[in-house]
């Protein structure tokens, strides 16, 4: 981040105030949901700041991507470093500007570490020269190799429910890949981000990240003059940003939406289930791309499952916390996320569910009672629309097939979980599922494994992040070169002019490497049957 654009100053409590150096122009206030305090501002950059932004980060791209992936190593592990030292601080910063209890606010900067660890350590392995074999002995001529040379300017535009972890996800391994990157945090949460880019240019690194905040203009210009847009966030969104990326022929990955379902099994540990489902439906408040919003359970342990739930969701303890932490759930990210949680809570009983628990805002803030909700189903908003919100819908089943089915019936498919006690069923259950993940007997595990790519299907996303070396590779253009081994002629056989004898003597080569049996010298099975029938 150029020292000019942001800066923010951290006090004692903990509070964040930012200030611009055009006060002036327009400004982007930051609150904190759970009390409405006034945490921090930052500029609303327009299109002409974001154009200079991306021209400064093209001017010493190539001399980052020239020291190579043992060099940017060095710097990603100062970075790491710097995470590791400032780990309380950020954790303020990410409090103040969600709510989030601390365990929640300091897992930001944990899974950030971990992360750059990941891709710091294997990315020179990661980005070698790939030499494939050739497809046929007449390949064997040229020495054939794939080059990941990076995207020029990466463009990450970030949610607000992870503050720091998400631009992590995808900062890291861009800046790992050899690519400057701009990062467009969103309106509502920008100050982690920008705490990540004070961080980069505290250890004094390379001037190739930047942090350009503002809202959805600013976010469109980001797309405008980036090389390679990474985006999280609604699907609505995430088709604009596909079609205006196809309009300028860049290559873009979306995480979108997801409405994940949960498929309880009777042969599953009910305890292990319920207490894993109230975890993954209510972590951040249900602020998670893979949150479980939808519960199946077969029928002769539904009334089991449902009392261990709901006993396990009334115990949670909701409040804001203060740097010494004491509650599970905190607040959601703004008023219109309590809007969508009501609304789907109201629609639901409207039609016939249930509240077991829950059902309404506390009165402090933003905060929603964590909540399930029974005779639910289908028809319902809760079930159909991506709640991002503390509700767990759950849906009594017959058999295994009635959840599988329902389960795939939604057009999200990020990710899902089976719960049993038969491990090769939870397999194959997780196989006939249409969603990017599976966890058996377990949620979010696949989110803490880097060598798994985490994509959605459906309308829940294009593309995925990490994968092993695909999550540095997808912020590479490969390159390919040929070069001889042999030594080489004046012209080639296929070169001009023309030779006919020459042609042919080519032409059957290829013939003989590529073909089978007979027709490899020439004679087609019609040519055989005739032979034989003379």
């Amino acid at each position: 981040m150029a020292e000019a654009e942001t800066t923010i100053n951290i006090t004692q409590k903990g509070s964040v105030t930012a200030s611009t150096a055009r006060p002036d122009g327009p400004v982007i206030e930051v609150r904190n949901p759970g009390t409405g305090e006034i945490v921090g501002a930052v500029p609303d950059s327009d299109a002409d700041a974001v154009t200079a932004a991306a021209r400064r980060l093209r001017e010493h791209q190539r001399d980052w991507e020239a020291i190579g992936p043992a060099g940017r190593k060095e710097w990603l592990l100062k970075l790491q470093d710097w995470l590791i030292d400032n780990t309380q601080t950020l954790g303020d910063v990410v409090q103040s500007e969600t709510g989030k209890p601390r365990v929640d606010a300091l897992i930001d900067p944990r899974f950030s570490i971990d992360l750059i660890g990941y891709y710091a350590r294997r990315a020179e392995k990661f980005l070698a020269d790939d030499h494939p074999a050739p497809h046929s002995p007449l390949g064997r001529v040229k020495k054939l190799t794939t080059v990941y040379r990076p995207y020029p300017v990466v463009g990450i535009i970030t949610p607000w429910n992870f503050p720091l972890a998400m631009p992590a996800l995808d900062v890291i391994p861009a800046l790992a890949a050899g690519a400057a990157v701009l990062l467009k945090p969103s309106e509502v949460t920008p100050l982690s981000a920008l705490e990540l880019a004070r961080g980069w240019a505290e250890i004094g690194a390379p001037p190739i990240f930047e942090v350009i905040t503002g809202g959805g203009a600013t976010g469109s210009a980001v797309v405008a003059v980036s090389d390679y847009v990474q985006f999280t966030g609604s699907t609505a969104t995430g088709r604009k940003i596909a079609a205006a990326c196809a309009e300028r022929l860049v290559p873009y990955s979306l995480e979108l939406g997801g409405k994940d379902p949960a498929i309880v099994l009777a042969d599953a540990d009910i305890d292990r289930a319920a207490h894993g489902i109230t975890f993954g439906g209510l972590f951040n408040s249900g602020q998670v791309c893979i949150s479980v919003e939808r519960v199946y359970v077969e029928a002769p342990v539904y009334d089991e499952f449902v009392a261990k739930l709901t006993a396990n969701v009334k115990a949670l303890r909701q409040g804001l916390d203060g740097p010494e932490g004491a509650h599970d759930v905190g607040a959601l990210a703004n008023e219109s996320q309590v809007e969508i949680v009501q609304r789907h809570v109201d629609e639901a009983v409207a039609a016939g569910a249930t509240v077991l628990t829950g059902g309404k805002r506390t009165g402090v803030g933003t905060l929603f009672e964590p909540t399930v909700l029974v005779d639910v189903d289908h028809t319902m908003s809760c079930v159909t629309e991506e709640t991002f919100g503390p509700t767990l819908p759950v849906i009594k089943v017959a058999d295994e097939a009635q959840a599988v089915r329902l389960a795939n019936d939604s057009r999200y498919g990020l990710s899902a979980s089976v719960w049993t006690g038969d491990k090769k069923r939870g397999e194959r259950v997780a196989r006939a599922l249409e969603a990017g993940a599976v966890n058996v007997n377990d949620v979010f595990s696949n989110l803490f494994n880097f060598a798994l790519p985490m994509g959605g299907w459906g309308e829940s996303g294009v593309g995925a992040r990490w994968g092993g070396a695909d999550g540095v590779r997808k912020y590479c253009r490969r390159q390919a070169i040929t070069v001889p081994i042999l030594p080489t002629q004046q012209r080639e056989l296929i070169w001009f002019p023309y030779d006919p004898s020459k042609l042919r003597l080519a032409f059957g080569a290829m013939r003989a490497a590529g073909a089978r049996g007979l027709r490899r010298v020439g004679i087609s099975g019609t040519a055989t049957t005739q032979g034989v029938a003379k």
